[in-house]
């Protein structure tokens, strides 16, 4: 007999195996897969972004998807308990632009050996390449699980952490809704979020701007009636298909939303969202009025890299070869515009399985915020992306798996 049994190995399961056990409680983590962590492997470019400098408040805007009901889970643990906990255990970390916290070694590995050895460390057993078949449920308590081949184990906790069904590859498959369902629970719609965005674009599909990267681009979400009601400034990539990078990535959950109602949705992008149209204008004018023999090609190559420059210039109606000195007032305001409001329609993202994040799950309001606990089930709880949370790239979506295991972990303890 366990007193807690956690299915799924991941940066939420193995936090829970932790919390679960640092008081001497027997835990069992299952997982379908050879090695644990294998998505946390794969995240921040393989080198983990594993929370953000940022204080609860910050923490919960930048959580668009139940951030709310965070608050009590943050009061117990938050990102400031994370750093402090990586640090405890010899994993030095190191601060990057917009708050994000990476290991200092740059290599996700190194985050998922400390969350594991200080889980094996604590007594943790593991039981790997291992898929639970179902719940074992008696008079609405939960006592154990089943696995694939019936073998049947008895524990007086079970924390499912099973993630969601993006990454499929790494062993996301939806085990965890269908155990929620089991005990009665709602699964709230799910989406793809966090995904990058596809366009059907002539630029797009002529690949006119593939690969060009941009930094702090302010890109906004219209609706249908041409009002902005989303915007995120962050680094943006031109891609094959359309966008990425964390402003299109951020965006995409909106544009979801969205795309249920419409066939594609229009996004505008300012490259230059630190200066006013005042100050592009002079910026411009200035660059035209001291180069005025050179083609405009030429004169704003210092100021837009040459790819981009030809597209805006196209847009705008101007011929490359204009000579600086021809340039008129009402040619540089369509340029301001084309700069500033640069416009692209986005018709998908990346399907679910190929997504960050997955959006929806299980219904915060059939969750105890203090505990991660079912209220349809005792002894039950749930933590991770199983639930219906998620936030945007920057170290959130982890600091979120993290906390909820932490608590997940401890409260199950309290019952062991």
């Amino acid at each position: 007999m366990y007193d807690t049994c956690i299915i799924g190995a991941g940066p939420a399961g193995l936090m829970a195996a932790i919390s679960a056990s640092q008081y001497g409680s027997r835990v069992l983590v299952i997982d379908k897969n050879k090695k644990v962590g294998l998505k946390l492997r794969l995240t921040g470019g393989g080198r983990c972004n594993v929370t953000n400098n940022k204080d609860i408040d910050e923490l919960i805007a930048h959580i668009p998807g139940g951030g709310k009901f965070l608050y009590s889970t943050f009061a117990q643990f938050n990102s400031q308990d994370i750093m402090q906990f990586f640090s405890q255990h010899h994993l030095p970390l190191k601060e990057e632009d917009h708050g994000r916290i990476f290991p200092v070694s740059n290599r996700s590995s190194d985050v998922v050996n400390t969350l594991k050895e200080v889980a094996q460390n604590q007594g943790v057993e593991f039981l790997l390449n291992t898929t639970v078949k179902q719940l074992i449920i008696k008079d609405q308590r939960a006592c154990g699980v089943i696995l694939t081949d019936d073998t049947r184990i008895d524990a007086k906790n079970i924390i499912v952490a099973t993630g969601g069904v993006s990454y499929s590859y790494t062993g996301s498959s939806g085990d965890g809704y269908r155990f929620a369902k089991q005990v009665g629970h709602t699964i709230e719609r799910l989406y793809p979020t966090e995904s990058p965005l596809v366009s059907s674009d002539t630029i797009i599909k002529e690949r006119q701007l593939q690969g060009l990267s941009w930094r702090d681009a302010k890109l906004s979400v219209l609706n249908e009636h041409n009002k902005v009601i989303d915007t995120h400034c962050r680094d943006l990539l031109f891609t094959h298909f359309g966008l990425s990078g964390p402003a299109a990535l951020r965006a995409s959950m909106k544009i979801n939303q969205q795309l249920l109602s419409q066939k594609q949705v229009r996004i505008t992008i300012d490259f230059f969202p630190q200066l006013t149209t005042q100050q592009l204008s002079a910026e411009i004018s200035s660059l035209l009025k001291t180069q005025r023999e050179k083609e405009i090609k030429n004169a704003l190559l210092t100021f837009i890299p040459e790819r981009l420059l030809t597209v805006i210039l196209t847009r705008s109606n101007i011929d490359i070869h204009t000579k600086s000195k021809q340039i008129t007032p009402q040619q540089i305001q369509t340029l301001i515009e084309q700069l500033q409001h640069f416009s692209l329609f986005i018709h998908q993202t990346w399907p679910l399985e190929k997504a960050f994040v997955t959006g929806g799950g299980i219904c915060l309001k059939e969750i105890n915020p203090k505990t991660m606990e079912s209220k349809y089930c005792t002894h039950l709880y749930f933590c991770g992306e199983v639930l219906d949370i998620n936030a945007f790239t920057g170290g959130y979506n982890i600091t979120c798996a993290l906390a909820t295991g932490y608590v997940a972990g401890t409260q199950a303890s309290y019952h062991s």
